[in-house]
């Protein structure tokens, strides 16, 4: 089969007006401000979803925003769909990534409180940044994340467990989310990639939200907030963020990152009133200083 054109910078095909415009608009934004703009949508989006599942659940809201994330980008980019064997398998991997890491996490927002399922959620790339180092104090960061997730078990009332175990296998796709998402910017070039890859964790995920949510996807609120979701969670922050690896080394992008936590916490206080208490706060703490001193010792490892 042909190649992907869009795997080298020369000779790929036109991105479309729009793909090129955005791409235009992205060189000319420092990568930190677009990883912290693509962080602070992502959570809130996040937390307008949760708003949604007692309407569609999980599988449904998921879907919706897999979906129309995908149709945005196809339109905005508009890639050749012609891959090599090469490529087909990275475009692939990332959209079954995707999928995991959303349907997971919302099955997590759906028992636990947003900043503490995206707290656990972040033991996946501090997991990442640790592998990716051979340090002695790397041991020191893990435990510091190990207490992190102690002191949110002991929440008075306790989590639910199923949340807990969402919160981790979303942290599992989030990892493989990061080493995917960094052959595909090896790969292609624009978010031509990207939107294929969102295309895929669509079609994946797109049966189980129509047996979970049924006519609910049909309900002409469901879909106008799920497509604010799939905007503000999906379509501008994994674009900024794919635009940002391409111009800044993962150290300078996985210390950002680390952010997520906080970020996470304060969008669930905000839009759904989710207040944790000093000890929670503590253990979000914890977590961010795991991941940006892991982060750190990764990039000089």
């Amino acid at each position: 089969m042909a190649q992907l054109d869009e795997t080298s910078s020369a000779g790929r095909p036109p991105e479309g007006r729009f793909g090129a415009l955005a791409t235009r608009a992205f060189g000319a934004v420092p990568p930190p401000v677009l990883v912290v703009t693509g962080m602070i949508s992502l959570q809130v989006g996040a937390a307008f979803a949760k708003q949604l599942f007692a309407m569609a659940g999980a599988f449904g809201v998921s879907a919706i925003r897999l979906t129309f994330a995908a149709l945005v980008l196809l339109l905005v980019w508009r890639p050749a769909l012609r891959m090599d064997r090469r490529t087909f398998p990275v475009v692939a991997g990332y959209g079954a990534m995707l999928a995991g890491m959303n349907t997971s996490i919302y099955h997590a927002f759906e028992r636990i409180p947003l900043g503490v399922a995206v707290t656990i959620e972040f033991l996946g790339p501090l997991s990442v940044a640790v592998l990716g180092s051979r340090r002695k104090l790397d041991v020191l960061w893990a435990l510091l994340a190990a207490t992190g997730v102690l002191l949110l078990s002991r929440v008075e009332g306790g989590l639910d467990p199923l949340g807990v175990a969402f919160a981790l296998l979303a942290a599992v796709f989030w990892a493989g989310y990061i080493l995917m998402g960094a052959k595909l910017g090896d790969r292609t070039t624009g978010g031509g990639g990207l939107a294929v890859g969102m295309a895929v964790g669509a079609v994946l995920v797109l049966p189980f939200g129509v047996v979970e949510s049924n006519t609910a996807l049909l309900d002409p609120r469901v879909l106008a907030v799920g497509l604010v979701v799939a905007l503000m969670s999906s379509v501008v922050p994994y674009s900024l963020e794919l635009e940002a690896l391409r111009r800044i080394p993962p150290r300078v992008f996985g210390v950002l990152m680390s952010l997520e936590p906080a970020v996470a916490a304060l969008a669930g206080l905000v839009v759904l009133r989710e207040a944790l208490g000093a000890g929670q706060w503590l253990a979000v703490l914890c977590v961010v200083l795991a991941s940006i001193g892991a982060t750190r010792a990764s990039g000089r490892a």
